[in-house]
């Protein structure tokens, strides 16, 4: 197995001979700017930045806070997801759910001593189901980044998406701290609203015993701007520059190993209800 730095460097980069080989170059992934899909992701993205606002998101909180919209166990949840193709991903045009295996699949290889960390993998998305639940997908799917500050350059469309937001025109949200504290930390930050959020909050309010480390994984794994471009890094504390490293080995795993290649789901399913007994198991509040 091979053996990398997990270790709280904040600059870590990816090393191409450690990225999962699934016979597509690299550069193949979120390429935004063409491609059949461009219409469908550039839309989700321009919904998005008119309408995830500061008010918009306290708003989201309150919403789903409670899990009292569903009862049912994690592996339905995860079924669910064959009902859903992510409108903002430029990589894949099929259900989620494939997605989600292939994941699991792609840390179960690199690291089977971790049996959380396949587990993440398995569940990261399922906070989805939202768009089940009629929220848009603006609302739920997409890259995340922070509200209440200055919008960074690195979001996904930020220089075209964004100018009927409107904290975008606020004076007082358009400072690099905003409405924050320099380095008070990204548990202090409100995300724009999505599935990373809700999925985080499913978890705790469950108690699920998912080490920190997944949590943390499960919260941010969509925060671009901040884990592939370096910025936001003013926000942080000592606690988000650990983290880093962990999102950074999980995006490998999130975003190189989609294929076309699906996997054989139901040979999978009693590996991964053994870990789904072992951290969230019986039936979750959603």
């Amino acid at each position: 197995m091979k053996v990398i730095n997990l270790g709280p460097d904040p600059s870590l980069a990816y090393r191409p001979e450690l990225l999962p080989d699934t016979g597509t170059e690299k550069s193949a992934f979120r390429n935004f700017q063409s491609g059949e899909l461009f219409e469908r992701v550039f839309n989700t993205y321009r919904l998005m930045h008119t309408h995830q606002t500061l008010d918009f998101v306290r708003q989201k909180h309150a919403e789903w806070a409670g899990c009292t919209h569903a009862r049912m166990t994690v592996m339905e949840s995860i079924e669910c997801l064959d009902q859903l193709v992510d409108e903002s991903d430029p990589d894949v045009d099929f259900a989620n759910s494939y997605h989600a295996f292939q994941t699991a699949e792609g840390i179960r290889k690199e690291h089977p001593d971790k049996d959380w960390f396949q587990l993440v993998g398995l569940i990261h998305d399922i906070g989805k189901i939202m768009a089940l639940w009629g929220e848009p997908q603006w609302a739920v799917v997409g890259d995340t980044y922070p509200v209440g500050c200055r919008f960074q350059n690195s979001i996904v469309f930020r220089d075209s998406t964004f100018g009927e937001n409107p904290d975008n025109k606020n004076d007082t949200l358009n400072t690099e701290c905003g409405i924050y504290e320099a380095h008070c930390g990204l548990d202090n930050v409100l995300m724009s609203w999505g599935h990373d959020e809700y999925l985080y909050r499913v978890m705790k309010f469950n108690k699920c015993p998912i080490p920190e480390e997944g949590l943390y994984i499960i919260r941010f794994h969509s925060f671009y701007p901040w884990h592939t471009h370096g910025n936001y890094t003013h926000l942080c504390n000592d606690k988000d520059l650990r983290m880093m490293s962990w999102v950074k080995e999980f995006n490998k795993f999130d975003l190189y190993t989609k294929s076309t290649d699906l996997p054989d789901v139901e040979q999978l399913k009693p590996y991964y209800q053994s870990l789904i007994d072992k951290y969230c198991p019986g039936v979750l509040r959603w």
